[in-house]
């Protein structure tokens, strides 16, 4: 099946070569990043992590949203999801393989990459966290190519990738779960130093990733003859806006604990995110963006006819995709750094340099989607019509 990702349109192959020229621009980049080192970065001793490790905390969301759509459609038997949730699993390939790139760029050299599975040390949670990257990676690229394949060929899938699929369910939730314990398990990093971590992890993903799977869905449909259906796309879109409510109501948690407790360590983060703290304001106009296009975003939502409506239903998933990304792939790494532990200000800002890495990374990861979602489409396509009983 990998020869339909050679065939395509012009459009196809433009786009084709933009991510490629924007994936080599960033690899460009990172080559400098590793010949003089992390020093050309942001980072510093104060803030070790940054917008690198702020993008995988993201992605490893959008990789574990995957999981509603293999819920309701294996376990629920829901079949209007069943043109959909191969455009969910491979969704979540293309994410982790980016969540795995975006920790290499992290640790400065590809060795120390390699350290982790030369040298493995089950006391770290980064080595667990590793561990059930790669198992989801290998479990996604499993299913979604035996179960493509067996639609090719017009039969139901194999018994046997059955329990792989069940699998897959519960290891969904344990990626992003135990990226959450990364930071919970820190006790120096009041910010972090919440019990509900993983369950706003969790909220999170299971709002950004089906939003962003729902725009990629109305995409393919308007560029390919493949229509995912308007059912399942009405369905995924109660499923954003449950978690998304979900999502608010546990920073709102944070928030009312902060404040009410009125323990220092835990107000400041929020002083300097959202209002600025010792004349440092860098983040204030990033994170209230954020909330501002959370609130619309859930409020589009919430409004039925507003949810039906495909046009504003695309406009909803955008704001709530944004506001999601600048409060957990940044917003949330910086509040845990600044203050540092003794009270001083220390502020972190990307340099052009964690950018353009940044974007190449992404850029890989989208020239990856767009060949597994060719595939994905080419098939689905030539089996337009073909019920098959998985």
């Amino acid at each position: 099946m990998l020869e339909k990702a050679l065939v395509g349109s012009k459009r196809y192959w433009m786009w084709m070569g933009l991510l490629a020229a924007l994936s080599v621009v960033g690899f460009a980049f990172y080559l400098k990043q590793f010949t003089y080192g992390l020093g050309l970065t942001g980072l510093s001793r104060d803030v070790s992590w940054g917008l690198y490790i702020g993008q995988f905390t993201f992605l490893v969301g959008v990789a574990a949203s995957a999981v509603m759509l293999v819920i309701p459609y294996y376990l629920h038997d829901f079949k209007k999801f069943g043109k959909i949730v191969i455009l969910g699993e491979f969704l979540a390939i293309s994410a982790v393989l980016m969540c795995m790139l975006f920790i290499m760029a992290d640790m400065g050299q590809p060795m120390r990459f390699m350290n982790i599975m030369l040298h493995p040390t089950p006391g770290s949670v980064m080595f667990w966290d590793f561990l059930v990257l790669a198992g989801y990676l290998g479990l996604n690229l499993l299913v979604g190519w035996v179960t493509l394949g067996a639609d090719k060929k017009g039969i139901a899938p194999p018994k046997w990738i059955k329990p792989f699929i069940y699998l897959s369910i519960p290891w969904a939730i344990s990626i992003h779960t135990v990226t959450a314990f990364l930071y919970a398990g820190l006790p120096g990093r009041h910010f972090w130093l919440t019990a509900i971590m993983a369950a706003r992890f969790l909220a999170s993903a299971f709002a950004g990733g089906p939003a962003l799977l729902l725009i990629l869905a109305l995409i393919v449909r308007k560029l390919t003859k493949f229509d995912p259906g308007k059912e399942p796309i009405q369905a995924l879109a109660k499923i954003v806006t449950y978690a998304m409510f979900a999502n608010v109501f546990f920073l709102a948690l944070e928030f009312f604990t902060a404040f009410y407790s009125g323990i220092p360590g835990h107000t400041h983060a929020f002083h300097y995110l959202y209002h600025g703290l010792e004349g440092h304001t860098e983040m204030v106009g990033m994170m209230w963006t954020s909330s501002i296009l959370a609130v619309v975003a859930l409020t589009m939502l919430f409004v039925p006819q507003v949810r039906r409506n495909e046009f504003t239903l695309v406009i909803a998933c955008v704001a709530l995709f944004i506001s999601l990304w600048i409060d957990k792939g940044f917003g949330l790494i910086i509040g845990g750094f600044v203050p540092n532990m003794m009270e001083q200000v220390r502020p972190y800002w990307p340099t052009f340099l964690e950018t353009m890495v940044t974007v190449g990374i992404w850029a890989i990861g989208l020239l990856v989607l767009t060949a597994l979602y060719k595939i994905a489409v080419s098939v689905r396509e030539e089996t337009a019509g073909v019920e098959i009983d998985h």
